[in-house]
């Protein structure tokens, strides 16, 4: 779906003439943030979701809700001034405005990057640690 979507954004470039500047090449970084903070969301859900039958259906609200609070529909710029470093503490954020800033120039807070770096490695840890201390009660479960 990423290759697809990179495909796209190629075609779109190409036909409007855009000319990405060097920002672009930190792009490989956001979307390595944006796979750790996935990776350890899912091992984390996923276990808990063996565990806990019923916890299937809090992950789609789990999901609708990180969007919502998520700069995806919407620019960080709108926030409040004084909503700002606890808007920046949603992972989200961070990746999502370093994309734009890569492709688009857009604005970026450090703050929210570094929040999403540090959020991203934790949530993979964690996530990993979670799924391997839960793992050998599997079988039991299932």
């Amino acid at each position: 779906e990423l290759l697809i979507n990179a495909v796209i954004f190629a075609v779109l470039f190409v036909w409007y003439q855009y000319v990405p500047n060097w920002h672009v090449i930190f792009l490989p970084l956001f979307l390595l943030l944006a796979i750790l903070l996935a990776l350890g969301s899912t091992y984390f859900i996923s276990s808990l979701n063996v565990k806990y039958r019923d916890f299937q259906y809090v992950v789609p609200f789990i999901v609708q809700l990180g969007l919502y609070i998520s700069p995806i529909g919407f620019s960080s710029a709108v926030v409040p001034e004084k909503w700002r470093l606890l808007y920046a503490s949603n992972p989200g954020v961070g990746i999502v405005d370093g994309i734009r800033w890569c492709l688009f120039d857009s604005p970026l807070m450090m703050e929210s990057v570094i929040a999403a770096a540090v959020i991203s490695v934790a949530f993979f840890l964690l996530g990993i640690w979670f799924f391997r201390k839960t793992e050998s009660e599997f079988a039991d479960f299932i």
